[in-house]
Protein backbone atom coordinates (compact mmCIF):
# COMPACT_ATOMS: atom_id res chain seq x y z
CA UNK A 1 0.00 0.00 0.00
CA UNK A 2 1.90 3.55 -0.67
CA UNK A 3 1.59 6.40 0.96
CA UNK A 4 -2.01 7.79 2.15
CA UNK A 5 -2.28 11.49 1.15
CA UNK A 6 -5.94 13.51 1.79
CA UNK A 7 -7.71 14.50 -1.12
CA UNK A 8 -10.78 16.52 -1.84
CA UNK A 9 -13.45 13.98 -4.02
CA UNK A 10 -16.32 16.27 -3.89
CA UNK A 11 -17.42 19.83 -3.64
CA UNK A 12 -20.98 21.25 -2.63
CA UNK A 13 -22.15 24.73 -2.06
CA UNK A 14 -24.79 27.30 -0.79
CA UNK A 15 -25.48 30.90 -1.27
CA UNK A 16 -28.78 32.62 0.18
CA UNK A 17 -31.24 34.06 -2.48
CA UNK A 18 -31.51 37.62 -0.82
CA UNK A 19 -28.76 39.49 -3.19
CA UNK A 20 -27.54 43.09 -1.21
CA UNK A 21 -26.23 45.14 -4.01
CA UNK A 22 -23.87 48.30 -4.08
CA UNK A 23 -26.65 49.74 -5.06
CA UNK A 24 -29.09 48.77 -2.33
CA UNK A 25 -26.04 50.02 0.19
CA UNK A 26 -26.35 53.27 -1.27
CA UNK A 27 -29.92 54.06 0.41
CA UNK A 28 -28.40 52.69 3.82
CA UNK A 29 -24.39 54.41 4.28
CA UNK A 30 -23.24 56.73 2.70
CA UNK A 31 -20.91 54.89 -0.75
CA UNK A 32 -21.77 54.68 -3.85
CA UNK A 33 -21.33 51.61 -6.21
CA UNK A 34 -17.37 53.20 -7.77
CA UNK A 35 -16.42 53.66 -4.26
CA UNK A 36 -17.13 49.85 -2.85
CA UNK A 37 -15.87 48.39 -6.28
CA UNK A 38 -12.24 50.32 -6.88
CA UNK A 39 -11.95 49.55 -3.73
CA UNK A 40 -13.01 45.91 -2.91
CA UNK A 41 -13.99 44.27 -6.28
CA UNK A 42 -17.86 43.83 -4.49
CA UNK A 43 -20.66 44.47 -6.79
CA UNK A 44 -23.19 41.77 -4.33
CA UNK A 45 -23.20 39.73 -1.80
CA UNK A 46 -25.85 37.21 -0.42
CA UNK A 47 -27.89 37.77 2.88
CA UNK A 48 -29.72 35.29 4.77
CA UNK A 49 -32.64 36.87 5.47
CA UNK A 50 -35.17 33.77 7.23
CA UNK A 51 -36.12 34.48 10.38
CA UNK A 52 -34.41 31.96 12.77
CA UNK A 53 -31.88 30.49 10.68
CA UNK A 54 -28.38 30.61 11.15
CA UNK A 55 -25.30 29.60 10.14
CA UNK A 56 -26.12 25.66 10.42
CA UNK A 57 -28.75 26.45 8.02
CA UNK A 58 -26.00 27.41 5.80
CA UNK A 59 -23.84 24.57 6.33
CA UNK A 60 -26.45 21.51 5.66
CA UNK A 61 -27.64 22.98 2.81
CA UNK A 62 -23.97 22.89 1.30
CA UNK A 63 -23.49 19.77 2.68
CA UNK A 64 -27.03 18.40 1.53
CA UNK A 65 -25.11 19.64 -2.07
CA UNK A 66 -22.37 17.84 -1.77
CA UNK A 67 -23.99 14.59 -0.64
CA UNK A 68 -26.30 14.81 -4.22
CA UNK A 69 -23.88 15.63 -6.53
CA UNK A 70 -21.46 12.97 -5.05
CA UNK A 71 -24.75 10.48 -4.45
CA UNK A 72 -23.15 9.45 -0.87
CA UNK A 73 -24.83 8.02 2.05
CA UNK A 74 -23.98 9.91 4.71
CA UNK A 75 -23.93 7.36 7.16
CA UNK A 76 -20.53 6.92 5.79
CA UNK A 77 -19.39 10.20 7.10
CA UNK A 78 -17.40 9.62 9.89
CA UNK A 79 -16.08 13.27 11.20
CA UNK A 80 -17.93 16.65 10.36
CA UNK A 81 -15.88 19.48 10.74
CA UNK A 82 -18.12 23.09 10.52
CA UNK A 83 -15.10 26.07 10.06
CA UNK A 84 -16.93 29.45 11.05
CA UNK A 85 -16.36 32.36 13.30
CA UNK A 86 -20.56 32.93 13.57
CA UNK A 87 -21.95 29.79 15.42
CA UNK A 88 -25.46 29.28 15.86
CA UNK A 89 -24.92 29.66 19.39
CA UNK A 90 -22.21 29.38 22.24
CA UNK A 91 -21.26 25.89 23.76
CA UNK A 92 -23.39 24.10 21.39
CA UNK A 93 -21.63 22.96 18.30
CA UNK A 94 -23.16 24.20 15.10
CA UNK A 95 -21.06 21.14 13.54
CA UNK A 96 -22.64 18.49 15.90
CA UNK A 97 -26.58 20.06 14.83
CA UNK A 98 -25.33 20.27 10.99
CA UNK A 99 -24.36 16.59 11.33
CA UNK A 100 -27.48 15.48 12.65
CA UNK A 101 -29.63 17.15 9.95
CA UNK A 102 -27.62 15.76 7.31
CA UNK A 103 -28.14 12.35 8.62
CA UNK A 104 -24.49 11.73 9.47
CA UNK A 105 -25.59 9.89 12.38
CA UNK A 106 -21.81 7.54 12.37
CA UNK A 107 -19.64 10.78 12.45
CA UNK A 108 -18.34 13.04 15.48
CA UNK A 109 -17.97 16.80 15.04
CA UNK A 110 -16.96 20.13 16.26
CA UNK A 111 -16.42 23.48 15.26
CA UNK A 112 -13.08 25.43 14.32
CA UNK A 113 -12.59 28.80 14.36
CA UNK A 114 -9.54 31.21 13.39
CA UNK A 115 -11.76 34.38 11.62
CA UNK A 116 -11.43 33.96 7.73
CA UNK A 117 -8.63 31.98 7.89
CA UNK A 118 -11.30 29.14 9.65
CA UNK A 119 -11.44 26.76 5.85
CA UNK A 120 -7.44 26.71 5.29
CA UNK A 121 -6.74 25.63 8.75
CA UNK A 122 -9.62 23.00 8.86
CA UNK A 123 -8.05 21.47 5.65
CA UNK A 124 -4.82 21.00 7.70
CA UNK A 125 -7.05 19.35 10.35
CA UNK A 126 -9.00 17.01 8.03
CA UNK A 127 -6.36 16.22 6.30
CA UNK A 128 -4.58 14.80 9.25
CA UNK A 129 -7.45 13.11 10.41
CA UNK A 130 -7.52 11.12 6.55
CA UNK A 131 -3.72 10.85 6.55
CA UNK A 132 -3.73 8.93 9.88
CA UNK A 133 -4.96 6.08 8.43
CA UNK A 134 -7.84 5.86 11.10
CA UNK A 135 -10.62 8.05 8.66
CA UNK A 136 -11.87 7.88 4.91
CA UNK A 137 -14.72 10.40 4.83
CA UNK A 138 -14.34 13.57 6.77
CA UNK A 139 -16.54 16.59 5.42
CA UNK A 140 -15.09 19.95 6.20
CA UNK A 141 -18.03 22.86 5.65
CA UNK A 142 -16.99 26.38 5.62
CA UNK A 143 -19.84 28.37 6.59
CA UNK A 144 -20.55 32.03 8.30
CA UNK A 145 -23.67 33.75 8.33
CA UNK A 146 -21.79 37.53 8.27
CA UNK A 147 -25.08 39.76 8.54
CA UNK A 148 -25.64 38.73 12.39
CA UNK A 149 -22.51 40.40 13.53
CA UNK A 150 -22.44 43.22 11.02
CA UNK A 151 -23.70 46.55 11.90
CA UNK A 152 -25.49 47.78 8.27
CA UNK A 153 -24.72 51.88 9.77
CA UNK A 154 -20.99 51.12 9.72
CA UNK A 155 -19.66 51.58 5.80
CA UNK A 156 -16.37 50.16 6.66
CA UNK A 157 -17.57 46.58 7.49
CA UNK A 158 -21.25 46.20 5.87
CA UNK A 159 -19.96 46.97 2.05
CA UNK A 160 -17.80 43.79 2.68
CA UNK A 161 -19.29 41.09 3.70
CA UNK A 162 -21.93 38.73 2.76
CA UNK A 163 -23.53 35.30 3.76
CA UNK A 164 -22.74 31.43 2.29
CA UNK A 165 -21.32 28.34 2.53
CA UNK A 166 -19.27 25.68 1.03
CA UNK A 167 -18.18 21.70 1.67
CA UNK A 168 -15.78 19.62 0.60
CA UNK A 169 -15.01 15.75 0.86
CA UNK A 170 -11.88 14.65 1.97
CA UNK A 171 -11.09 10.60 1.15
CA UNK A 172 -7.69 9.10 0.91
CA UNK A 173 -5.28 8.68 -2.01
CA UNK A 174 -2.57 7.15 -2.88
CA UNK A 175 -2.18 8.61 -5.82
CA UNK A 176 -0.12 11.19 -4.86
CA UNK A 177 -2.65 13.40 -5.44
CA UNK A 178 -4.59 15.90 -2.46
CA UNK A 179 -3.04 17.75 0.10
CA UNK A 180 0.82 17.84 -0.63
CA UNK A 181 2.10 21.26 2.19
CA UNK A 182 1.07 24.43 4.05
CA UNK A 183 2.50 27.00 5.75
CA UNK A 184 -0.11 27.97 8.61
CA UNK A 185 0.61 31.34 11.19
CA UNK A 186 -0.79 33.19 13.35
CA UNK A 187 -0.26 36.26 15.67
CA UNK A 188 -2.28 37.46 18.72
CA UNK A 189 -0.83 40.64 18.84
CA UNK A 190 -3.22 41.70 15.74
CA UNK A 191 -6.56 40.63 17.46
CA UNK A 192 -7.10 44.65 18.10
CA UNK A 193 -7.78 44.81 14.67
CA UNK A 194 -10.14 43.02 13.67
CA UNK A 195 -12.82 41.54 15.42
CA UNK A 196 -16.38 40.98 17.33
CA UNK A 197 -15.65 42.24 20.74
CA UNK A 198 -18.65 42.08 22.66
CA UNK A 199 -20.04 39.14 23.31
CA UNK A 200 -17.15 36.75 24.71
CA UNK A 201 -15.70 36.16 28.05
CA UNK A 202 -13.65 38.85 28.79
CA UNK A 203 -16.02 41.18 27.38
CA UNK A 204 -19.77 40.92 28.46
CA UNK A 205 -22.83 42.28 26.72
CA UNK A 206 -24.34 44.55 28.47
CA UNK A 207 -27.65 46.85 27.86
CA UNK A 208 -25.23 49.92 27.24
CA UNK A 209 -22.91 47.86 24.90
CA UNK A 210 -25.77 46.94 22.84
CA UNK A 211 -26.93 50.15 22.94
CA UNK A 212 -23.73 51.26 20.99
CA UNK A 213 -23.78 48.87 18.85
CA UNK A 214 -20.63 46.73 20.74
CA UNK A 215 -21.87 43.07 19.59
CA UNK A 216 -21.02 44.28 15.71
CA UNK A 217 -17.84 43.55 13.83
CA UNK A 218 -14.95 46.22 13.87
CA UNK A 219 -12.12 45.91 11.67
CA UNK A 220 -9.46 49.12 11.15
CA UNK A 221 -9.03 48.68 7.75
CA UNK A 222 -5.55 50.19 7.22
CA UNK A 223 -4.06 47.56 9.33
CA UNK A 224 -6.06 44.99 8.42
CA UNK A 225 -5.09 45.54 4.57
CA UNK A 226 -1.56 45.95 4.91
CA UNK A 227 -0.59 42.81 7.00
CA UNK A 228 -3.09 40.58 4.67
CA UNK A 229 -1.55 41.88 1.50
CA UNK A 230 2.13 41.16 3.10
CA UNK A 231 1.44 38.17 4.56
CA UNK A 232 -1.11 36.02 2.64
CA UNK A 233 1.58 36.75 -0.36
CA UNK A 234 4.69 35.94 1.94
CA UNK A 235 2.64 32.63 2.57
CA UNK A 236 2.09 31.81 -1.39
CA UNK A 237 5.93 32.76 -1.97
CA UNK A 238 7.04 30.54 0.92
CA UNK A 239 4.84 27.32 -0.01
CA UNK A 240 6.26 27.55 -3.78
CA UNK A 241 10.22 28.25 -2.61
CA UNK A 242 9.31 25.21 0.04
CA UNK A 243 8.31 22.55 -2.47
CA UNK A 244 10.18 23.87 -5.68
CA UNK A 245 7.23 25.16 -7.66
CA UNK A 246 7.34 28.08 -10.02
CA UNK A 247 4.31 30.23 -11.57
CA UNK A 248 4.58 27.62 -14.68
CA UNK A 249 3.93 25.00 -12.12
CA UNK A 250 0.68 26.43 -10.65
CA UNK A 251 -2.84 25.84 -12.09
CA UNK A 252 -4.73 28.19 -9.77
CA UNK A 253 -4.71 30.49 -7.17
CA UNK A 254 -8.10 30.38 -4.39
CA UNK A 255 -7.01 32.73 -2.44
CA UNK A 256 -9.42 34.24 0.64
CA UNK A 257 -11.82 36.62 -1.27
CA UNK A 258 -11.77 39.21 1.23
CA UNK A 259 -10.22 42.30 -1.30
CA UNK A 260 -9.63 42.72 -5.15
CA UNK A 261 -6.39 44.51 -4.08
CA UNK A 262 -5.43 41.61 -2.30
CA UNK A 263 -5.76 39.10 -4.05
CA UNK A 264 -3.99 40.93 -6.84
CA UNK A 265 -1.22 41.44 -4.89
CA UNK A 266 -0.72 38.42 -3.72
CA UNK A 267 -1.31 36.93 -7.58
CA UNK A 268 1.69 39.25 -9.00
CA UNK A 269 4.04 38.74 -6.16
CA UNK A 270 3.94 35.05 -7.15
CA UNK A 271 3.75 36.30 -11.13
CA UNK A 272 1.06 34.25 -11.72
CA UNK A 273 -1.22 35.05 -14.88
CA UNK A 274 -4.61 36.46 -14.15
CA UNK A 275 -6.39 33.63 -15.88
CA UNK A 276 -5.22 31.24 -13.36
CA UNK A 277 -6.66 33.41 -10.29
CA UNK A 278 -9.75 32.30 -9.19
CA UNK A 279 -12.17 34.68 -8.31
CA UNK A 280 -16.21 35.56 -7.28
CA UNK A 281 -15.90 37.79 -4.63
CA UNK A 282 -17.89 40.36 -7.30
CA UNK A 283 -20.75 38.29 -6.80
CA UNK A 284 -20.30 37.13 -2.79
CA UNK A 285 -18.13 39.56 -0.87
CA UNK A 286 -16.47 37.98 1.67
CA UNK A 287 -18.26 34.92 3.34
CA UNK A 288 -15.32 34.68 5.61
CA UNK A 289 -15.10 30.85 5.89
CA UNK A 290 -16.94 30.22 3.15
CA UNK A 291 -15.02 32.21 0.40
CA UNK A 292 -12.35 28.62 -0.56
CA UNK A 293 -14.45 26.52 -0.50
CA UNK A 294 -17.31 28.62 -2.66
CA UNK A 295 -14.30 29.06 -5.59
CA UNK A 296 -13.50 25.57 -5.68
CA UNK A 297 -17.50 25.19 -6.17
CA UNK A 298 -17.67 27.96 -8.46
CA UNK A 299 -14.87 26.82 -10.87
CA UNK A 300 -14.90 23.16 -9.70
CA UNK A 301 -15.50 22.12 -13.61
CA UNK A 302 -12.32 23.89 -15.19
CA UNK A 303 -10.24 21.89 -12.52
CA UNK A 304 -8.60 19.12 -13.49
CA UNK A 305 -6.86 15.97 -12.41
CA UNK A 306 -3.76 16.78 -11.09
CA UNK A 307 -3.88 20.31 -11.11
CA UNK A 308 -1.50 22.30 -8.62
CA UNK A 309 -3.99 24.61 -6.64
CA UNK A 310 -2.31 27.01 -3.96
CA UNK A 311 -4.80 28.29 -1.15
CA UNK A 312 -3.87 31.36 0.37
CA UNK A 313 -6.23 33.21 3.38
CA UNK A 314 -5.91 35.77 5.97
CA UNK A 315 -8.08 36.81 8.95
CA UNK A 316 -8.87 38.11 11.95
CA UNK A 317 -6.60 37.11 14.88
CA UNK A 318 -4.20 37.33 12.94
CA UNK A 319 -4.42 33.80 11.54
CA UNK A 320 -3.06 33.62 7.96
CA UNK A 321 -0.85 30.81 5.47
CA UNK A 322 -1.16 28.74 2.34
CA UNK A 323 -2.12 25.10 0.84
CA UNK A 324 -0.38 23.54 -1.74
CA UNK A 325 -3.23 20.84 -3.01
CA UNK A 326 -2.84 18.84 -6.14
CA UNK A 327 -6.73 18.30 -7.78
CA UNK A 328 -7.66 14.60 -7.55
CA UNK A 329 -10.66 14.36 -10.29
CA UNK A 330 -12.22 15.70 -13.22
CA UNK A 331 -15.53 17.06 -13.37
CA UNK A 332 -18.36 15.30 -14.74
CA UNK A 333 -20.42 18.88 -15.19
Amino acid sequence: MGKISAAITAVGAYVPEYVLTNQILETLVDTNDEWITSRTGIKERRILKDEGKGTSYLAIKAAQDLINKKGIDPKTIELVIVATATPDMKAASTASFTASEIGATNAFSFDMDAACSSFLYGMSVAASYIESGRYKNVLLIGADKMSSIINYKDRATCIIFGDGAGAVLFEPNEEGLGLQDEYLRSDGTGREFLQATYGGSSFSLTAEILEKGGQYAFQEGKTVFKNAVFNMADAAVKILERNNLTKDDVDWLAAHQANKRIIDATAQRIELEEEKVMINIHKYGNTTSATLPLLLNDYESQLKKGDNVIFAAFGGGFNWGAIYLKWSYNSKN
